[in-house]
């Protein structure tokens, strides 16, 4: 897989090369998966890049059980998981880097041989080197925004995590994280905040959230949480201000009804959900970004809007499970063994364009062709923004209904909506006319 050759960057002359069959940027569930399952088929010559210390994604720092469910068929804790992924990649005979980052693109139309797509630039232990693959994976993951990205006022003092640098400062590096937090997020991601605040030995004085109680977790689930933690909830609310000087002292919360204002006294305060993906990279690369999911615009096979480069996990849908993630990775093998095996050109467009139609933020894929294969899983991923109760979907094209369903149960705001895809036509959605416009997924 280290086949080397001279140079070939005239702007950095002397740079070690690397040339393998394919690089997959990224080292989580959706990358090693796609590791493991493309390194059979190309013995030697994939070449997976970790920034981390060790790879195995956001998973390495969740100790909580229930990995692996959808893709390994077996609960594991996150660790386990990462661990298990890992092993079967290497095991299969991909090469993994960690400590290592992408840090540019540096061209490509002469890098790499016949129908390679890019090169790029990576910083490891050993310093800088150029990769020159056939194909690219890019699966670079998602990540909560920032207090600065919020916009959330007041002073500038240490103590303010996202869940993600929680996870990390417990999990990995064993650092403090204060005696009384706020964690912001009351759904899955902001009790699992609390639950790693606790065992960090932090008491969480409040979770606060904009969604009513009713919008947010379901019943049963914040009951059992609240009775496990002692944790109070604030719905319908949000931080107005952060106060302190060195280090977190407090947060003013107001009630987004009625507008009454409380201060809350912390040392650290915990900002969770709110997800956008790691698409620098991408977007460097001038591909095509989703406007709802600001990732990658892909098709069912995880092509993106240039020959040769593909995309998949929280991504491209920001922010799923592991597991998700990890059928992408599945998924995505035979396309790019595909793809080497006839370099030839692509479709970078055409086909259906899929939006999606309120109270959904987003459709994945959001290219649909003839001749394509059904999504990753079988299932179109739909992210809402409200609350729904055994709704219908419906699916629209030039102002008429393709398709109805009657979902059951409740679509909740801030989750993944899977929906199988026996459900939609698929013919007729592959076979819209782009001239009259996009097919359109929402509810009623």
């Amino acid at each position: 897989m280290n086949r080397s050759r001279p140079p070939a960057d005239p702007a950095a002359p002397g740079l070690p090369v690397l040339t393998p069959d394919v690089l997959i940027v990224g080292g989580g569930p959706a990358g090693l998966s796609a590791a493991a399952a493309l390194a059979p088929l190309l013995p030697g010559r994939v070449l997976v890049l970790e920034r981390e210390p060790e790879a195995g994604g956001a998973p390495r720092h969740s100790d909580h059980i229930g990995f692996g469910r959808r893709d390994l068929r077996r609960l594991l804790t996150g660790p386990a998981y990462a661990r298990r992924l890992t092993a079967s990649a290497r095991a299969a005979g991909a090469v993994i880097r960690t400590r290592t980052t992408v840090t540019d693109w540096a061209g490509g139309s002469d890098g790499g041989g016949p129908g390679a797509p890019y090169a790029v630039h990576a910083t490891g232990p050993d310093g800088r080197f150029r990769v020159e693959p056939r194909a690219i994976v890019l699966a670079t993951g998602a990540r909560e925004r920032s207090r600065a990205a919020r916009l959330v006022p007041g002073d500038r003092p240490e103590g303010i995590l996202t869940g993600g640098e929680l996870r990390r400062a417990v999990r990995l590096r064993d650092r403090p994280v204060g005696r009384r937090a706020v964690v912001v997020g009351a759904e899955p991601a902001g009790w699992s905040a609390a639950l790693t605040l606790r065992r960090a030995g932090c008491r969480v004085g409040l979770m606060v959230s904009g969604r009513t109680r009713a919008e947010g977790t379901p019943a049963a689930l914040t009951a059992g949480a609240t009775a496990l933690l002692g944790t109070p909830v604030a719905h319908r609310a949000r931080i107005v201000r952060i106060i302190g000087r060195r280090r977190v002292e407090a947060v003013e919360i107001e009630h987004l009804d009625s507008g009454a204002r409380r201060t809350v006294t912390c040392d650290t305060v915990v900002l969770t959900g709110d997800w956008i993906p790691d698409h620098e990279l991408a977007r460097a690369a001038g591909l095509d970004l989703d406007p709802g999911t600001l990732g990658p615009l892909v098709d069912s096979a995880l092509r993106t809007s240039r020959p040769g480069v593909f995309a998949a996990g929280n991504l491209v849908h920001p922010a799923d499970t592991a597991g998700t993630a990890a059928l992408d990775g599945r998924h995505i093998a035979d396309r790019v063994a595909a793809r080497l095996a006839d370099p030839g050109p692509e479709p970078a467009t055409g086909g259906a364009r899929l939006l999606a139609e309120r109270p959904f933020r987003w459709v994945v894929p959001g290219l649909l062709r003839p001749g394509d294969p059904a999504p990753p899983g079988g299932r179109l991923l739909l992210w809402s923004d409200e609350l729904r109760t055994a709704p219908r979907l419906v699916v629209r094209h030039d102002g008429r209904i393709v398709a109805e369903h009657r979902l059951p149960g409740t679509v909740r705001p801030g989750r993944v909506l899977r929906v199988p895809w026996t459900v939609v036509p698929a013919s007729a959605i592959r076979t819209a006319d782009p001239a009259r416009g996009p097919v359109t997924v929402g509810l009623c």
